[in-house]
């Protein structure tokens, strides 16, 4: 592929950006040209100190090019203004003859156009200086709001993982005490009534989660991994979006909350339940969960702790892998629409998928009518990645 070649008054520059500038420097040029007499050796002077004080700031190689040049320019006019002197030495003896009218009315001329071209070049200078003054001032306020927006963000940021952090250190306490409280059900299992009329009967909920659903009823269980960061509230609403940004007081949070897939259904349990959180790069949510990319992290955490407000579960795990969130017409396994299996061979047909992606072989397996936990985060391996960690409940 042929390069694009930029060039202003003969030199090349390599990039776009450097032959805008270049491009500015030549208007800056142009115009002192303009109004700067080369013939004048007090006009040149005036402009050369000025090049060299760099009172006027070029940004390319062509503002030195310009300085040398009005430098060898008045080099010359110097070297010429000595013939000149020698002869006019010599015609100062006829102007005092007779003829110094003539002689001091050019000198007048010549010293007062001399002086108005001087005072324009200082008018320019000097706009020119207050313009880029301008540019600078408006440029570093500019930052100042740039770097002001980032502190607020950093700080309310930081506010958020705080507050958040410490009210699931309180919510955890709770249930712990609560748990502390009720002695462990033979059979946790719960039992779904119907009416004669074929409607389902809620079971009650577990007594450690009470005071937690009464803070908020779209609570639905508690996702814990011992010996990691992962111990929270997992809840669930008609839509996956709400909790992406809220808190389980429903306040706007950066960190979210973990939330169950709403068609997910934990009463006439779905095959499999998919929950989602955000991977912080603090850690919080689903922060640590690609740590199961290690098959020695997962030798040292094999199971997973999923209650749900109506029954205890423990989970072993199975598949770790990386996927994607696809397009609606791409045909490709889409393990988030891995729900409910309508049959056996589908439920194989999705396990062989999984397992041909899995980084590692926990040695795990399952079969048709055993009940899966799924967890999701995102993944920036790829556009749209996701990491995802897939475990059998463990029967009693």
């Amino acid at each position: 592929m042929t390069q694009k070649v930029y060039i202003v008054e003969g030199r090349q520059f390599r990039t776009d950006a450097d032959y805008r500038m270049a491009l500015r420097d030549k208007q800056i040029i142009d115009q002192l040209r303009k109004k700067v007499d080369f013939t004048s050796r007090s006009q040149l002077s005036q402009l050369v100190k000025q090049l060299q004080q760099n009172r006027v700031r070029f940004h390319t190689i062509l503002g030195q090019d310009f300085t040398e040049e009005a430098e060898e320019a008045l080099k010359q006019l110097s070297k010429g203004s000595g013939v000149s002197r020698g002869r006019a030495s010599k015609m100062s003896g006829k102007a005092a003859k007779g003829h110094p009218s003539h002689n001091s009315r050019q000198s007048g001329t010549a010293g007062a156009g001399g002086t108005k071209q001087d005072v324009r070049l200082e008018a320019y200078i000097q706009e020119e200086l207050k313009h880029r003054e301008k540019l600078r001032r408006r440029l570093a306020l500019l930052c100042s709001l740039i770097a002001a927006g980032c502190l607020g963000y950093f700080f309310l940021y930081a506010y958020q993982t705080v507050r958040t952090q410490r009210e699931f250190e309180r919510l955890a306490a709770m249930r712990e005490q609560a748990q502390d409280m009720t002695l462990t059900a033979a059979d946790s299992t719960p039992v779904v009534h119907y009416t004669t009329e074929g409607e389902q009967v809620v079971p009650e909920i577990l007594d450690e989660y009470k005071n937690l659903y009464n803070i908020n009823k779209r609570l639905i269980g508690w996702l814990k991994i011992d010996d990691t960061k992962i111990d929270y509230p997992v809840m669930q609403t008609t839509n996956n979006e709400y909790y992406l940004d809220h808190n389980i007081h429903q306040q706007s949070d950066k960190n979210g909350a973990l939330f169950l897939d709403k068609d997910c259904d934990v009463l006439s349990p779905s095959t499999n339940l998919i929950i989602y959180g955000h991977h912080m790069k603090n850690g919080n949510m689903f922060g640590t969960l690609d740590q199961y990319s290690s098959e020695e992290y997962y030798r040292e955490h094999p199971v997973i702790q999923f209650d749900t407000i109506y029954e205890k579960g423990t989970y072993e795990i199975m598949y770790v892998f990386r996927s994607r969130i696809y397009n609606e017409e791409d045909v490709v396994f889409k393990y988030y629409q891995f729900i409910d299996a309508v049959s056996e061979q589908e439920f194989d047909s999705n396990m062989q998928e999984m397992a041909a992606m899995s980084l590692y072989d926990t040695g795990v397996t399952a079969s048709y009518g055993d009940r899966l936990l799924t967890l999701s985060t995102c993944d920036y391996y790829v556009d749209d990645g996701r990491f995802v960690v897939v475990a059998k409940k463990i029967e009693d």
